[in-house]
């Protein structure tokens, strides 16, 4: 795995071995920063549940002034930190390591981020506990982009409920990038 692009262009990143993480492909990476590049430079990221870093890591490579990081594996934790290191893009990272529902409760309060990515394990229900959680945050509203990378499977027909709408679908032969905006006048 490696930067695809930007001031990090070609360094190989450190993934954490086993089966705790599931680093998103470099083919799945570069279409899905071909997707959001307009949005990158100078955008506030947040990238939840981020394993190796790799997301995050490529947008603050593209030009984001900020990625706050979230991971509670400690090994990846510690990835992320040394790939972090690695890139030279330390000082506009936060690295969070604890839980994603912590973290959003710390970070509360904090203007919105541009850019909310999440990759959590699949199949247990984490997307719509998160989008629950921001739909009254104060760290996402109307401009804010989330993208959430899921499971085929994956049902997102409650989004409309939560206050959300889905802008774009983007199916590869395993996932999907699913993205999805506040929808305007939401009261939630």
């Amino acid at each position: 795995m490696r930067v695809i692009a930007g001031t990090a262009k070609r360094l190989a990143l450190k993934t954490v071995e086993g089966l705790d993480t599931r680093p998103t492909t470099d083919r799945i990476k570069e279409t899905l920063f071909n997707m959001i590049n307009m949005e990158i430079p100078e955008c506030r990221f947040l990238d939840l549940f981020s394993g190796s870093g790799a997301i995050g890591i490529e947008a603050l490579s593209r030009g984001a002034s900020l990625a706050v990081l979230v991971e509670q594996n400690k090994k990846a934790a510690e990835c992320i930190r040394q790939n972090l290191a690695f890139t030279r893009l330390a000082d506009r990272a936060v690295l969070m390591q604890t839980d994603v529902r912590t973290a959003l409760g710390r970070l509360e309060g904090e203007k919105p981020f541009d850019i909310i990515f999440m990759d959590p394990p699949y199949r247990q229900n984490l997307e719509w506990e998160v989008l629950e959680v921001l739909a009254d945050s104060s760290l996402a509203d109307e401009q804010t982009l989330i993208i959430a990378e899921a499971s085929l499977d994956t049902e997102f027909d409650y989004l409309e409920a939560l206050g959300y709408s889905m802008e774009k679908y983007k199916k590869y032969k395993t996932n999907a990038h699913i993205f999805i905006k506040k929808s305007k006048g939401s009261t939630l």
